[in-house]
């Protein structure tokens, strides 16, 4: 069991999947908080917004394809976990690739049922690595956080004055030159 709270986020289209994975995973996480997507829009919003620990994905998906989902996590935050669960990879060429691609791993929806026994050894190995991080992580979680919620209400200003509208580009400025320098902390 693990016991801290954990963030994850499921990308899948299947409604009586998604029932069974939030159930395999409540017997091996204490305080699992889940948000379930089954688009690459929503799921750029979430991992901007819910900023997870963990990305759990379907491959094939109706609007795109779980290494596209991979990707965009990738570019988002490449410290995130990412597993595919899925029924398609049953090709070891194709599960290899997934690896290679990034995936910290990938379990078989045949597996569905025990999908618990799979799951916990590679969320424990994520934790771990977070643990180690913990602090650094949860700063920079709070302010991807603030940092979204500002570009969020700038976007949503709508100033015919112009003065405003250069202090909304010296914050932009500013706020790029915090991203700049928290990467070059990491």
């Amino acid at each position: 069991m693990i016991h801290r709270k954990l963030n994850i986020l499921l990308v899948e289209d299947n409604e009586n999947d998604i029932f069974l994975i939030k159930r395999q995973i409540s017997k091996i996480v204490e305080e699992p908080v889940i948000e379930t997507t089954d688009n690459l829009e929503d799921c750029k919003r979430l991992l901007l917004n819910f900023a997870p620990d963990v990305v759990l994905s379907d491959y094939n998906l109706p609007n795109c394809t779980g290494l596209d989902v991979l990707t965009t996590v990738q570019e988002i935050d490449d410290s995130i976990g990412f597993i595919f669960i899925t029924g398609t990879i049953n090709d070891e060429e194709l599960a290899a690739n997934t690896i290679l691609n990034g995936a910290s791993g990938y379990i078989l929806k045949k597996n569905i049922n025990n999908l618990s026994e799979k799951l916990e050894p590679l969320l424990k190995k994520m934790v771990i690595n977070m643990t180690s991080k913990q602090e650094l992580r949860s700063m920079i979680r709070q302010n991807k956080i603030t940092v979204n919620k500002i570009y969020d209400y700038l976007d949503k200003m709508n100033s015919e004055d112009q003065a405003q509208k250069e202090n909304i580009n010296k914050i932009r400025e500013a706020i790029g030159n915090f991203d700049i320098d928290r990467k070059d902390a990491e």
